[in-house]
């Protein structure tokens, strides 16, 4: 076991914080501060979203013929964005301590709890990898014959010609889009912040979610809203989607979590 990995298990809380009952109209702070903040990182903020635009850009070239799996694995790839977006936490943090936004430290802000996030880590990979299966179940299950082509799948959608395929991926996605939100919402910042371990930090995220479903389901739709912006302009959009979000995700730790 490594240096880091010590100095995590001997410093992780394992106490559970007070979670604040917060105001719907705190959406709206969360999303101007991680505004100012993309700003205020310049490069180094802008280095993440180019970071998300070239993967989902790569993913694209490589995996456009099997668009099935490309699907699932882009959508999936982004369920892993609370740990991708790690870095971008620390950069608020640094801000927020009157520090500069410096991007080679944030590059490792995990290893301040090795251990408690790689295992959460892991959780979002083995969900993605579930996620990416059952997306090529669903579209083998509804088109008979093999999978169909691109242009079978925009019809079926557009003009709801198999509608239960449109719901039932929909909302297969959406559970486990739901899930990783509940489990993640404020478990990385928890993490990296107060050392917390694993199961602590998506315990009190679960709390937080159901303390404030409202204003959570607002900061679910706005995060849909912005990345399916980056989607649609062909990946690009996520330069500055991806760090907005991911900055105005550390103020949403801030305003939930009761401070020690």
């Amino acid at each position: 076991m490594s240096e880091n990995e010590l100095s995590g298990n001997e410093s992780a809380s394992n106490s559970l914080p007070v979670i604040r009952k917060i105001k719907n109209a705190a959406v709206l702070d969360w999303l101007h501060a991680g505004v100012i903040d993309t700003h205020r990182g310049g490069f180094a903020s802008l280095f993440y979203g180019l970071s998300f635009a070239a993967a989902g850009l790569i993913m694209h070239l490589v995996f456009s013929k099997s668009y099935w799996l490309m699907a699932g694995l882009t959508t999936g790839f982004f369920l892993l964005g609370p740990f991708l977006a790690m870095g971008l936490y620390d950069l608020s943090r640094r801000m927020e301590l009157g520090e500069p936004p410096t991007l080679v430290p944030s590059l490792t802000a995990w290893r301040v709890n090795l251990l408690n996030v790689g295992l959460f880590a892991a959780l979002l990979v083995v969900v993605m990898l579930i996620w990416m299966r059952a997306s090529m179940v669903i579209f083998a299950l509804f088109f008979d014959g093999g999978l169909p082509s691109f242009t079978d799948v925009v019809v079926n959608v557009i003009t709801f010609k198999q509608p239960t395929f449109v719901l039932v991926y929909f909302a297969v996605g959406a559970m486990f889009a739901t899930f990783i939100f509940a489990i993640s919402v404020i478990a990385m910042p928890l993490m990296a912040d107060r050392k917390t371990d694993a199961i602590t930090a998506g315990i009190a995220s679960i709390l937080a979610v159901a303390r404030n479903p409202a204003p959570m389901l607002l900061w679910a739709l706005c995060i849909v809203v912005l990345v399916g912006f980056g989607f649609a302009t062909s990946f690009l959009g996520l330069i500055i989607t991806m760090p907005i979000v991911g900055h105005a995700s550390w103020h949403v730790y801030r305003d939930l979590v009761e401070t020690k």
